[in-house]
């Protein structure tokens, strides 16, 4: 053998190991082992099409039009497809994007995306999943009506599509500027008989959202028919209008392949033309394929799993996939972006995201990114404070450059907090904190009551508990990183804040309650969804102070209580009461997966020292709430949250606080697994004898060294440690169990005292009322005053019942010689004429009673929010109501106060109508008066339905005429209308 050939031989030897060492996980790479179809189903609302990591082009198929579970455009269960759009929301529950869709028909142009009546009646095209495939950066569909096979695959700025089209004379190209949202504002030109740009301004989630697109086809269209308006439009090749579809026309021979790709831009044209032109300059689709496949590759390796079936790497693989789909690129090329301000801007030191469902994914898919996502984090970190420079708070749900305002919380400042404790700091630092502060003290969803009272009292803001418990949860992040910083007095000031929780805790039910004029809100059934709590139950939000966990426990009676507490919420009836909420999915018990407030419940029992009960319902979820199916998730993905969730888990982990540098150990699904981090060291996790029967941790290792806890820090993970697990089928109660080996989340000092309430006293009464009031902190003294002062030690010391016979303005705090004073609580009750009484032939709607049967004549009006607990609520029904008024009376007015909130299903009635009458046998009617405002009209805004007579009447009836249905228009067409009404006044 030449000695040439010997060295060829070599290195092609050397080649082959080194190619069999760095894949020695797999002969098949990871990308292989994503799923794209997982989460398409049910109520996982993702899409399969072809994305980048966090990329700023989706192009998917577009599937659906309408509806919540086509919030991402597309639905497994469909079987047509409208186009591909180029921008898509990852498992979202409102719907908006799918801009700049394309679809490719042959045969007479339709313009029309409907396909309700007939193939005929719209451009859409059937499908089949057995012809359709999809893969990381890739997808591709064969439509049937036209015999055309469509391919998408992208680059992070702009989207390719190659479409094979049959022989024909009459093959197109659709544009479709109208699909789906509302367009406020539309542009097209066509520069010449290849090359197109333009416009779309929509309105949807987002109030402004601005795509413009540059677009180039791989060959010269013949000619073009435009539509603007309904009408086709001849001789023109640049039109400005809000309903803009164009058709473009081929000549085609079989198997013949035409390509467009398009750049997008949320700046202007010339940004989406930079984008094209830099990252897509030629027309080969298979190397802008491979180069996508090639990112996603090296993004999926950063976690390495060894065992485990093909499916459970699929479930993984496509779960850390979902995890990096959001957020979304939001800068061009050239650095420049929109701002929160509508202004562009540019930046040169970071690139700029938009899409941040930070109250979902501040729990698990943020944490996970300091650990594999450094840079990005630092990116995003960056990005929040340009928002808060540019639009005046932190982001809270962000999306194309518009703050929905959609959740709770200011959940940016766990993500901040987070990364500054495990010594992420590529941003300004003080400027950070400046702007935590900044948003936390907006007096604005309930946080003005929040800072005036503790808490926030039903009465004054909706979701009130679930509030409550967030924003108390992110002050903690603030007095976190601002200890950290040596800032003591804002420490001070938001560790207290970050105690706020304890004023809802109601210690008879143990349980976090509303509280109404200073008292527990009533009825209460710890199992219904109503307007006190988030997308959720007084048991989906029972375990939420992850900031104070050991406070929690303490608050419950110790740890034995905590852990029975705990076994009963995941052995409750899986069945919820009150509001239908189609987030609440994935039950176990009142343990709902299928959504975010109980992501972290499963890993409590470790800081009770019951860490193999955490193993054991872990283990559970990995394996019944995911499944590599279209269906195979419990609940909507929301932008990564729910697949962040069983990445962390399956490595072994979990992070319950952000904002603490360590993670909660659970129960490894794999037996190793490398995460590869960017610091250049491989953390390791080994789990020894792991099967599907053995999943109880028996014992640990930490680089050879014995392990007992039941927590990981952040640092052991950076240094690139190996923690290897014994695992067996039956638990071992005594690993992680002492105290010194469960996690502490505790806040241990600058306590509270919580603040007093009212035990017992109804808001109205007619002769005289007796007052009780309590503390639930142990040594506390209550101080009150009937007369509107402020209350101190000067005031009334509360030591018995207080009676009372007129309007009574109560105001209460209490005293503790350790803890201090707490703020004010104010209590009002009205007395209300003797013997008048309301008799209800309606039945309300418990979730909406507005106080019980009484509320339509207790003189408490409600707000223009309907959420707030004072207005009673009757669905798809008439309300009829009699009041007696004791005795017989001269009557003049008679009035219903109503409420319409459009978006929320809530109508104003068609009309009132009254009658009196003196023996409540004959009634006769006086007077009936319509509603003059538009049903369309959007609200919320509050109506009073008046009528002047002249009558002597011991009795009234008022019948309020809903509207049935909502109209054709709603999005709700075709569901009941509510009825929302409170206080009958009668004078």
């Amino acid at each position: 053998m030449h000695f040439k050939s010997k060295y060829i031989l070599l290195i092609g030897i050397l080649l082959v190991l080194f190619s069999i060492s760095s894949y020695s996980h797999s002969s098949r790479d990871f990308t292989d082992y994503v799923n794209p179809f997982i989460g398409t189903g049910g109520h996982g609302h993702t899409y399969p099409g072809a994305t980048m990591p966090f990329g700023m082009t989706q192009l998917s198929p577009d599937t659906r039009l309408t509806g919540w579970d086509g919030c991402s455009g597309y639905h497994y269960s469909d079987s047509v497809v409208y186009g591909f759009s180029h921008t898509h929301l990852s498992g979202t529950g409102i719907s908006d994007y799918a801009d700049i869709l394309f679809m490719p028909t042959v045969g007479e142009v339709q313009f029309n995306n409907g396909y309700q009546e007939s193939p005929e009646s719209g451009y859409g095209s059937q499908f089949s999943h057995d012809r359709e495939q999809a893969e990381p950066g890739y997808y591709a569909v064969d439509l049937l009506d036209y015999d055309v096979r469509a391919e998408l695959t992208v680059t992070p700025r702009t989207g390719m599509q190659r479409y094979t089209f049959p022989e024909s004379d009459s093959s197109n190209i659709i544009l479709d500027l109208e699909h789906r949202d509302r367009v406020i504002n539309g542009k097209l030109e066509i520069v010449n008989d290849s090359t197109i740009r333009g416009i779309r301004v929509s309105r949807s989630w987002a109030s402004e959202q601005h795509v413009y697109f540059y677009t180039r086809f791989s060959r010269p269209f013949d000619d073009y028919t435009l539509q603007v308006d309904g009408e086709e439009v001849a001789n023109t090749s640049s039109v400005d209008s809000k309903h803009i579809k164009v058709a473009f026309h081929f000549d085609t021979e079989e198997d013949e392949q035409i390509m467009l790709k398009t750049g997008i831009s949320a700046v202007d044209m010339n940004g989406a033309q930079k984008n094209l032109k830099t990252e897509n300059e030629n027309w080969n689709f298979g190397n802008i394929r491979r180069d996508a496949s090639r990112k996603w590759e090296e993004e999926l390796s950063k976690i390495e799993v060894t065992g485990g079936s093909t499916d459970r790497k699929t479930i993984f693989y496509t779960a850390l996939y979902h995890s990096l789909l959001a957020p979304n690129l939001f800068s061009d090329v050239d650095g420049r972006y929109r701002g929160h301000d509508m202004k562009i801007h540019e930046t040169d030191d970071h690139n700029m995201y938009t899409v941040f469902s930070l109250w979902d994914t501040f729990r698990a898919t943020h944490p996970l990114f300091t650990l594999i996502q450094q840079e990005k984090t630092n990116e995003f970190i960056n990005t929040f404070l340009k928002i808060y420079e540019q639009g005046g708070k932190l982001p809270v749900w962000e999306l194309a450059a518009n703050e929905t305002n959609t959740m709770i919380g200011y959940h940016a400042i766990p993500v901040i907090a987070d990364a500054y404790r495990k010594g992420i700091r590529g941003y300004d630092a003080e400027k950070a904190l400046k702007a935590m502060v900044h948003s936390a003290k907006i007096d604005n969803f309930g946080r003005k009551y929040y800072q005036e009272f503790g808490f926030i009292p039903s009465g004054e803001a909706g979701e009130s508990v679930s509030k409550t418990l967030e924003y108390a949860y992110d002050d903690w992040c603030i007095a976190r990183m601002a200890k950290d910083m040596d800032k003591t007095s804002r420490y001070e000031e938001f560790i207290e804040r970050a105690q706020s929780y304890k004023n809802l805790y109601d210690k008879d039910t143990d349980f976090f309650r509303a509280k109404v004029n200073g008292g527990w809100y009533k009825p209460f059934d710890p199992t219904e969804v109503n307007f006190n709590y988030t997308e959720a139950n007084a048991w989906q939000y029972r375990f939420f102070v992850p900031q104070d966990v050991q406070g929690l426990i303490e608050l419950m009676g110790g740890r034995k209580t905590f852990n029975r507490e705990l076994d009963k919420m995941f052995t409750a009836k899986e069945k919820t009461s009150g509001r239908h909420q189609a987030d609440i999915t994935g039950l176990i018990g009142q343990y709902a997966h299928g959504n975010e407030p109980s992501h972290h419940m499963a890993y409590l029992y470790n800081y009770s020292g019951k860490a193999w009960k955490t193993q054991k319902i872990v283990h559970r979820i990995m394996k019944e709430m995911y499944t590599n199916t279209p269906d195979g998730l419990s609940g909507n993905e929301d932008c990564g949250q729910m697949s962040s969730w069983l990445v962390q888990s399956a490595m072994g982990f979990y992070s319950v606080t952000p904002g603490k540098d360590y993670y909660t150990i659970g129960t490894p699904h794999f037996k190793k697994v490398t995460m590869h981090l960017e610091n250049g060291n491989d953390f390791v996790v080994k789990a020894e004898n792991i099967s599907e029967d053995n999943f109880f941790i028996q014992s640990a290792t930490l680089n050879g060294q014995k392990y007992t806890k039941g927590y990981l820090p952040h640092d052991k993970i950076m240094k690139g440690d190996t923690l290897t697990f014994k695992m067996g089928s039956e638990p071992n109660k005594e690993f992680a169990s002492g105290k010194e080996n469960i996690p502490h989340s505790s806040i241990k000092k600058h306590h509270i005292n919580s603040v007093p309430y009212v035990a017992a006293g109804s808001r109205t009464f007619e002769e005289k009322d007796t007052i009780r009031l309590a503390s639930s902190t142990k040594g506390s003294v209550i101080y009150y005053t009937l007369d509107g002062s402020e209350p101190d030690k000067d005031a009334k010391k509360y030591e018995s019942p207080i009676e009372i016979t007129d309007h009574t303005n109560l105001k209460m705090r209490s005293f503790h010689p350790k803890y201090g004073k707490t703020k004010v609580v104010t209590a009002h009750f009205r007395k209300i004429p003797k013997n008048l009484s309301v008799e209800l032939k309606s039945e309300y709607s418990n979730m909406y009673s507005g106080g019980g049967d009484d509320a339509l004549i207790d003189q408490i009006r409600g707000s223009n929010n309907y959420r707030t607990g004072n207005w009673q609520g009757y669905q798809g029904k008439d309300v009829e109501a009699i009041v007696d008024l004791g005795e017989e009376k001269a009557v003049n007015e008679l009035s219903l106060g109503c409420l319409q909130d459009v978006g929320s299903w809530i109508f104003l009635p068609e009309q009132v109508e009254f009658y009196v009458s003196r023996d409540k046998e004959e009634f006769r009617k006086v007077e009936v008066v319509d509603n003059p405002v538009p049903l369309k009209k959007s609200g919320p805004l509050v109506h009073d339905f008046k009528a002047s007579i002249d009558a002597n009447a011991r009795y009234v009836k008022v019948v309020a005429k809903t509207i049935g249905k909502c109209p054709e228009w709603h999005k709700g067409a075709g569901g009941k209308a509510w009825i929302f009404v409170d206080e009958i006044e009668i004078d």
